[in-house]
């Protein structure tokens, strides 16, 4: 027999699979079930398993309630920056894009600040235009962000003019931040909902 506390233990706080446990247990994945059914524990739903799988420490942030006007000011600003120019289609990671090294800036300071997001987690990708240097550009963003060039998709380069006036406000190119984590993404979306409800 196994003990609902144990099976709880390491299934529901320590997130651990159920191919995991029976590991531990040398014994079979459906001995595991047959006990977490038998002791009523619920099972994870696929989503929930995947997003578990990639987050084995648990969530890479931590919500920080705002307890200054800076830190309610940061939050509104961060949100307005995502409901602007974020991209709200994929479902799976927190992305914005922007040609202003300040607004990037900014949103990087929203994600630690509100969310205590776990930095080494995030990604940067950078377009520009050929008639660019590129290796000048990788070093702007670097340095004015404090980025690891081991955080850097491969730059892409689009051809000049390809764009029209865009070319003009494109100073050090296009710098897109990633935080692959789609719970997160769900949360910043569901504050933006209850913004649009405000009259």
């Amino acid at each position: 027999m196994m003990d609902k506390t144990s099976l709880e233990r390491w299934y529901v706080r320590d997130k651990k699979s159920v191919h995991d446990i029976a590991q531990a247990f040398r014994c079979s994945d459906g001995k595991i079930n047959y006990w977490m059914e038998k002791h009523s524990i619920p099972k994870r739903s696929i989503s929930e398993a995947i997003y578990t799988m990639h987050n084995p420490l648990g969530d890479p942030f931590a919500i920080q309630a705002p307890k200054t006007n800076r830190d309610s000011f940061i939050l509104g600003l961060g949100l307005g920056l995502y409901w602007g120019e974020g991209t709200k289609r994929n479902l799976g990671q927190v992305r914005l894009g922007n040609t202003d090294p300040y607004l990037v800036r900014s949103f990087i300071l929203f994600l630690r600040n509100a969310y205590g997001i776990d930095e080494s987690r995030l990604r940067f990708a950078l377009q520009i235009f050929s008639d660019m240097d590129q290796g000048k550009e990788e070093r702007f963003w670097q340095t004015f962000l404090k980025i690891s060039p081991k955080k850097f998709y491969k730059t892409i380069n689009t051809r000049s003019g390809s764009i029209g006036t865009y070319r003009e406000k494109s100073k050090h190119g296009v710098l897109t931040i990633y935080f692959n984590n789609k719970k997160l993404r769900n949360i910043l979306i569901s504050e933006i909902e209850k913004v649009k409800e405000l009259r």
